[in-house]
């Protein structure tokens, strides 16, 4: 019987550690052939010398039992380093199916006292490093589509005549938002930010690669990892069985969505954790008004919109707070 993703490559990012080492052992154990890839610096905030060793051990880990894994310790956020760590997937393993967009650090800091760089760094590597990564893969897609598609003879319409038959190639990118930018997570405006712009990138990605038969979809997992060690420093281990904020939960999910069953699932946004998964539903119109003139005064909109929220509930804003509150139907209520 053979495994889901057998056969197919993958590149996972910020995979030497926590949720990107999870994410890539389920890929392997899955079937798929992995590139490792993490810059290897040990400060979660980027700091520190950039090593080999994490990723080295994690494909280790993956070819000792049984897979087969290649590490690359380079800087997704350097474009020149993305276009290298796409190059040695189809290097090695002869073409690229899966990118798992992973690789992060947080600089924490209230708007009012975050500097230029805590600002800039986060946005590099969060969403310039997704940015780099999908840039790469999506070229190296649509040249293999565009060769199909030009090796192809013309195939008849149902109604006759011709044309040539469309090149599908396998894609899947799974990205990683957070839930800090569906709440709006007060002292995290880089990092809100970054994982906003993922998501909007995601939907765009998704749209443009389809016609490729290229999917994109987008997580935002809860998990006990070197960059939330502090956040979730008092939610307690079990005694017994899996953490509930274990990267492990996680897994799986992406393991799904990098696999040929989720083609149907392309522009989609995830929460994940805990033994938990759910679909966030696209935003919708609250309410509408229209001027009863050539354009709207101050006036106009002032008798529309003043009353309107008047009545709505006291620090309502458009982040989705209540999603911090979602748990699996079986946790405890003290988890």
């Amino acid at each position: 019987m053979s495994l889901p993703l057998e056969g197919l490559s993958a590149v996972v990012t910020g995979a030497g550690r926590g949720l990107g080492r999870a994410e890539a052992l389920e890929l392997a154990r899955l079937g798929a052939a992995v590139v490792v890839n993490d810059y290897g610096q040990p400060g979660r905030d980027g700091s520190g010398e950039a090593s080999t060793g994490p990723a080295e051990d994690v494909a280790a880990e993956i070819r000792a039992a049984g897979g087969r894994a290649v590490a690359h310790a380079g800087d997704v956020a350097d474009f020149a380093g993305a276009r290298e760590l796409v190059e040695l997937a189809v290097a090695e393993f002869g073409k690229l199916d899966v990118l798992v967009n992973n690789a992060g650090i947080l600089r924490d800091r209230m708007v009012f006292s975050m500097s230029e760089d805590e600002w800039d760094s986060v946005i590099r590597v969060h969403l310039k490093g997704h940015f780099n990564m999908t840039h790469f893969a999506a070229a190296h897609w649509r040249a293999r589509a565009k060769e199909k598609q030009e090796g192809r003879e013309a195939l008849p319409w149902k109604g006759g005549g011709g044309r040539r038959a469309g090149g599908l190639v396998y894609g899947r990118i799974v990205n990683t938002s957070s839930e800090a930018f569906l709440a709006g997570s007060a002292g995290q405006p880089n990092y809100a930010a970054a994982k906003g712009g993922i998501v909007g990138l995601t939907t765009s990605t998704a749209l443009a690669l389809a016609k490729y038969g290229v999917t994109a979809n987008a997580i935002c997992p809860r998990a006990r990892t070197r960059m939330t060690a502090d956040v979730f420093a008092g939610f307690e281990r079990p005694d017994e069985g899996l953490d509930p904020l274990a990267p492990e939960h996680v897994a799986p999910l992406v393991g799904y969505l990098a696999s040929p069953a989720a083609a149907q699932v392309n522009g989609q946004l995830f929460v994940v954790h805990g033994g938990l998964v759910a679909i966030v539903e696209r935003p919708r119109v609250q309410a509408r008004f229209d001027t009863k003139q050539d354009a709207f005064t101050y006036d106009e909109l002032d008798a529309l919109l003043t009353p309107h929220y008047a009545g709505r509930p006291k620090g309502e804003t458009f982040a989705a707070a209540e999603v911090l509150g979602l748990r699996h139907a079986g946790a405890s209520a003290d988890r």
